[in-house]
Parts: structure tokens; sequence; C-alpha cells
């Protein structure tokens, strides 16, 4: 007999109930105070990004101050207006705390629109057709910049990484390679499909685009629990006191973020778009190849393919055991093509000479330092924000700027930095 196909995704779904997308973290500040934190973060990891560090750094500018007070003075009747003027299936409520995260992603994106508009058009179009393809409304799009900022490299407290946060079981669930080389939910394409396959499955299981949302953010299980608790409820508003708390911030925050993106102009936010050269290609693989190789025979920078290619923890692919692809500049690309027999032997010669070297998950470790008091202090790099350090020594940034006395988020290169 013939299992109906939404109870086993149902079935599915709730086996991976206690593992959800995105970890609860808690802290003493609003939901919305939480959300817009942990967009700041991805998006200050984000400027390590090849490309923002060489074409971005002159161009990143804010034409105009958002003003709080001025947004404030704006009736409800118009904010609503502009929402309904949005064409989608997904209701895009409106209420004082969809009020209350419009006005704090106003705040924290004013001065970043520049990169998240140049994003947008760079991942949009993928976005787009794959969601499409599986049937998930389009504006579901902006559901990367609550994410992750649209960070391929963002990786958060308990593990969830890439452009959608996956965490590593349900990544494994909707087909996500997750090992010591490779870790597809950093590869933009293999993730957008795999977060449109789990937006279907989701919504089929609810019958709702925001409670699949919620979901997304919380697991299926959670959803359910709060809608069992609510006495049966199936409407995310009526659940929401019974939500994990970062649930309840994320639909809101979802709504805000798709007001902010269509309706900047209104603010006036008259963001530049950063031009960045990336216009590419991607070459499937049959033999191992090490991307230090690649840069050799193509002249393509080192920092550049590992941006391209956000996937491979170390230099190497790993193409003789499966299906793998390179994605390269377009113009270096008959380069790669009229060189890759010779490529794949100096790799594999390399290889057979010394093992690859496995870098961590969250990046390149820099420099630490023991201390006579017993302390441990890192010398901050190029590239380093304090969410990045406090990464990677496992703590908090407010306990780092406790540590260190700091008042503000600067950090400069040469600063050594208490971490433990």
């Amino acid at each position: 007999m013939k299992m109906n196909r939404q109870y086993i995704i149902t079935f599915i779904l709730l086996i991976f109930a206690a593992l959800p997308m995105q970890a609860q973290e808690f802290h003493p500040a609003s939901d919305a105070e939480l959300m817009a934190s942990r967009y700041v973060q991805a998006y200050d990891s984000l400027l390590d990004n090849y490309y923002l560090r060489r074409h971005a750094h002159h161009n990143l500018r804010s034409h105009r101050e958002f003003s709080l007070d001025e947004f404030d003075a704006i009736p409800d009747s118009v904010i609503v207006r502009r929402l309904n003027s949005i064409h989608t299936v997904i209701p895009l409520t409106y209420n004082d705390e969809v009020r209350s995260f419009i006005r704090f992603y106003l705040k924290h994106m004013s001065t970043r629109l520049d990169v998240m508009l140049t994003l947008c058009e760079f991942y949009h179009p993928l976005f787009e057709e794959t969601l499409n393809r599986y049937s998930v409304p389009e504006e579901l799009k902006y559901l990367s910049i609550v994410e992750s900022a649209m960070n391929p490299q963002a990786t958060s407290r308990v593990g969830a990484a890439g452009l959608w946060q996956f965490m590593y079981s349900t990544g494994k669930l909707y087909d996500l390679e997750v090992n010591s080389v490779v870790d597809d939910r950093r590869d933009p394409y293999k993730s957008t499909v795999a977060a449109a396959r789990h937006l279907h499955d989701l919504y089929t299981v609810f019958g709702d685009w925001q409670l699949a949302i919620a979901a997304y953010n919380c697991g299926a299980g959670n959803v359910n629990k709060a809608i069992a608790r609510s006495g049966g409820q199936r409407n995310f508003w009526q659940i929401y006191p019974y939500l994990p708390r970062e649930t309840r911030g994320y639909v809101p925050a979802f709504i805000a973020v798709v007001y902010v993106m269509n309706n900047y102009t209104h603010h006036g936010l008259r963001p530049s778009r950063v031009n960045l050269p990336i216009r590419t290609d991607t070459v499937n693989l049959h033999s191992d190849i090490l991307l230090p190789v690649v840069s050799q025979y193509t002249g393509v920078d080192p920092d550049e393919l590992q941006t391209l290619n956000p996937q491979y923890r170390a230099s190497l692919i790993p193409a003789s055991s499966g299906s793998y692809s390179i994605c390269l500049p377009s113009s270096k690309v008959e380069l790669f093509l009229s060189n890759q027999d010779s490529i794949a032997a100096r790799s594999a010669d390399s290889l057979a000479r010394r093992p690859v070297k496995i870098e961590p998950a969250r990046g390149k470790k820099g420099h630490v330092a023991s201390s006579g008091s017993g302390g441990k202090y890192y010398t901050v790099r190029r590239g380093d924000t304090l969410y990045k350090v406090a990464s990677k020594h496992g703590i908090s940034v407010s306990k780092l700027k406790k540590l260190n006395g700091l008042r503000s988020d600067k950090i400069r290169v040469g600063q050594k930095l208490k971490v433990r």
C-alpha cells in the first residue's frame, strides 16, 4: 500500500524537529535588536569577501544619514499601502512588531544597501529560477538576507552555514554533502536548491507560507507544538506567543526586509551599486585538482578562487570521487580548459608528495599568544571584525568587548585582543 506523500514529508520533518535550521540564541534585547545584530555580524563577515575587499573599499558610502525620527513620523496607513502594493501570495501582515523590524532594518541596512543591492543582482536570478522551479514564491529570495546577509561563508555559533544557514542534519536530509573537504551548505546553487525543496515541503505540511517560514527557522516540530499549545490555531500570529523567541521575530523580520528592499527610496536612501567584476562560468571536473595549481595556470588569485568556490573547505576539489565542478571568472575558462590535463597531473603529483591541510570550518586562524598573566591574546589581522575574532575563539562578541573594555565595535590591524 502506498503511503500518502504529505504523510511521508510530515514524518521525515518531525524526525528532524529537534534540529532547527537556526540557533536559538537568547539575549536580553528586543527581538528586532537580536535579528538586526545577527544581520550586522553576517554582513561584517561578508566584507572579507575577495571582491568586496578589492573593489568596494572606496565605493561604499551612504548618500544620506537615515533618520529614525523621520520614519517614526510616517503614518501606519502609508506603510500598509506600500506593503499591499507588493504582489505576493505570502501575507505581508503589518502590526507593531513588523513596524519595529522595519525601523531596525532601515537603520542597519541604510549604510549597507550598496552591497546588498549588488549581491541581489548577482544571486537573485539563481534564487528566482530555483524557487519558481519548486513552486515557492519568489519573495522568499529575501529570506537569505535575514538568514545570512547573503554571505555564503556565514556560520552561526551552533554551526548553521551558508546563504540559507542549513544545520548539518537538515542539509544531509536535502542531499547537501558535508565533510572535512566539501561543505555544500556554502555552495550557492546546491544550497538554494535545498532551501527551495525544504520550503516547498514545509508548505506542503502546513499549507500556510508564514507557518512554513517559521518552521524553516525553528523546525516543524516546534511549530506543531505551538499549534497544539494554542488550541489548534493555524495562523502565525495566533501561535506567536508559543513559539521560540527568535522565531517570533523571524517572520516579522522577513516582512520588514521585503518592505525595505522594495521601498528604500521612499526613505531617502540612494545607494550606489558596487561594481563587482563577477562574470563566471562553471566547469565540470573529472579529476582531483588543487586550487593553488589552478591559480598557477590561470593567473586567478587564490583568494578569488576560494571566494568563487566557498563549498571547498580545503584547497582540494575531490572530483575523482563524485560530481564536482569549479567556478571561474568567465575570462579564464578557456585558459583553464586548455590546461586542464596539466592542472590535474600537477595536482596529482602535489597530492602524492604532501597531504592536503584541512582548514577549520570558520576560516583561517590568526595568531594567538599566551600572556604571563595566564590570559591569551589575539593579534588583529586585515579583514577581522569583532564577530570573526569572537567566533574563532568560541566566545560571544559581548564577552570579547567586556574582556577588552571596548565601548564600540571598531578594531584596528595589529591591535591585541584578550580572548581568554
